[in-house]
């Protein structure tokens, strides 16, 4: 049986969308500043399913730079009898569309069975069901464990696991829209193997990436997804409930920085873990770390949060083993924000977190959203006010914001349909780009806003000197000149 996974190319004159390994979508530029995420549950799919016997194929025309009819001409030459698609909601209507484009000419030369995954179809699985012929939808975020169900329903008549979504046949064309019922993430993370990165093409997502300092990097994924897992604008909520949150074993997280290390010379991971696990897993995967001397091959990035239980031992451990970025989510600066968007977070737990990280030597990086329907002009005001003094103490190193988005299946847009606070539901607006929330700010003040947070970030004492040290090596002028080029494509995109 013939797999491909697969992402077709998407023309738009607002650039590349960046749809794999993505919480909150975005569009990046097209040409020279393009860059692309490695999608690891997909690519995690992919080393599974050819782990029990299938034959898989990797084929991502957006990394790739293909054209729509270079991809559809290589997914025909290959002749799959499975495509699997991720998706998200500002392309959700492209997807019916190429979808409906495949089964046509699937319906005329032999048929392909298509799936869709992804945190829309996982929040709206009857809408895709409904709106285009594609044959499966996994919902949940374990999609590589949903795909071997899938290949082994058709490959063996087994029975599909919980939430799967299919069509049933009763006559002819005519066919049943059923479901396998909730999904359930019982999956064991044991059971994956080290993913395989020829397979999976990883030098296509390897030296572009603002969160590389060094190239070749490579992403990873120990945790699924996130501890706390509530935020309440957070698309992967839908995908992956903070009560179910499920860690790689420390040996097989150290497997997977072996074969990037040993057998790829990879120089910078960034683990993408909606929040890095902490505890005594940290500690033990720090120690080996150590152990192993990898502190002096590869450097290491995470995501974290600030009411963690990090102390500042152990930050100190994290630093010695090597680790050197890792990003907070602040959101904002307003109590009363912070605790409607359920971050179960206190403002005055923020910077006694981020002086432990700098402390011992990291570097952090903070993310901000403005557009929330109950902020004041000065809520926003204090915000960047905060954002700023916060580089003014040399406590954070860089900064994204953005515009907040209540994607489908979150809690924020549960409220925004209950509140009547939604401008539209048209999926296509839905990529950060512009407000689609009623807000107490005009539009054009929101995007001066986040124009104003970018160029304070770049324009500050501790950015400048950083930069000054960082052109000092080939890596750190090759690093500054990405992320200045991407810094005026956000002044762009927010103008």
């Amino acid at each position: 049986m013939k797999i491909v996974i697969g992402y077709p190319p998407l023309v738009s004159h607002k650039g590349i969308p960046q749809i794999s390994q993505n919480r909150q979508f975005q569009w990046t530029p097209s040409g020279s500043l393009s860059y692309f995420i490695y999608p690891v549950v997909p690519a995690y799919a992919a080393t599974l399913l050819r782990s029990k016997g299938y034959e898989v194929f990797w084929l991502d025309g957006l990394a790739e730079k293909m054209t729509y009819g270079e991809w559809e001409k290589k997914l025909l030459e290959i002749h799959p009898d499975l495509l699997a698609i991720e998706t998200k909601t500002p392309v959700i209507k492209e997807h019916w569309k190429i979808i409906k484009k495949i089964k046509l000419i699937s319906n005329i030369q032999y048929p392909i069975s298509v799936v869709l995954m992804g945190d829309h179809v996982t929040a709206l699985p009857e809408e895709s069901m409904k709106n285009c012929a594609v044959d499966f939808v996994i919902t949940g975020g374990d999609y590589d464990f949903g795909l071997l169900s899938i290949a082994d329903h058709l490959s063996k008549g087994k029975k599909l696991e919980s939430g799967i979504w299919y069509r049933k046949e009763i006559h002819n064309t005519k066919y049943l829209i059923q479901n396998t019922g909730k999904f359930i993430l019982s999956h064991s993370l044991n059971e994956l193997p080290v993913i395989d990165r020829e397979l999976t093409k990883w030098h296509l997502y390897a030296y572009k990436n603002s969160n590389f300092y060094r190239a070749p990097g490579a992403y990873t994924m120990f945790g699924r997804d996130c501890w706390w897992g509530k935020c309440s604008f957070c698309a992967w909520t839908s995908l992956y409930p903070g009560n179910k949150f499920r860690v790689l074993p420390v040996s097989m997280a150290i497997a997977e920085i072996e074969n990037l290390v040993e057998n790829y010379k990879v120089k910078e991971i960034m683990d993408d873990s909606g929040s890095f696990p902490v505890g005594n897993w940290t500690r033990e995967f720090c120690t080996e770390l150590i152990k192993r001397k990898y502190p002096n091959k590869v450097r290491i990035n995470c995501n974290m949060r600030f009411n963690s239980s990090l102390t500042q031992k152990d930050y100190y451990l994290m630093r010695k083993a090597g680790f050197r970025f890792i990003l907070y989510g602040l959101e904002s600066a307003s109590q009363k924000t912070l605790d409607r968007i359920d971050k179960n977070l206190e403002v005055e737990q923020i910077e006694a977190c981020l002086r432990m990280a700098k402390k011992a030597g990291l570097n952090p990086h903070v993310t901000v959203m403005v557009g929330y329907p109950w902020e004041t002009g000065k809520d926003i005001e204090n915000t960047i006010i905060f954002v700023k003094d916060l580089f003014k103490k040399g406590l954070v190193d860089t900064m994204q914001a953005t515009i907040v988005v209540p994607y489908p299946g979150t809690p924020l847009f549960k409220q925004c349909k209950e509140n009547g606070w939604l401008k539209t539901i048209d999926w296509n607006r839905y990529d950060m780009r512009e407000p689609i929330m009623k807000a107490n700010i005009p539009d054009g003040v929101l995007l001066k806003s986040v124009r104003s947070l970018y160029s304070y970030s770049i324009w500050n004492k501790t950015f400048i000197l950083n930069t000054l040290n960082k052109l000092q090596t080939l890596d750190g002028f090759k690093y500054v000149t990405f992320q200045a080029l991407k810094y005026f494509g956000k002044l762009f995109e927010f103008k």
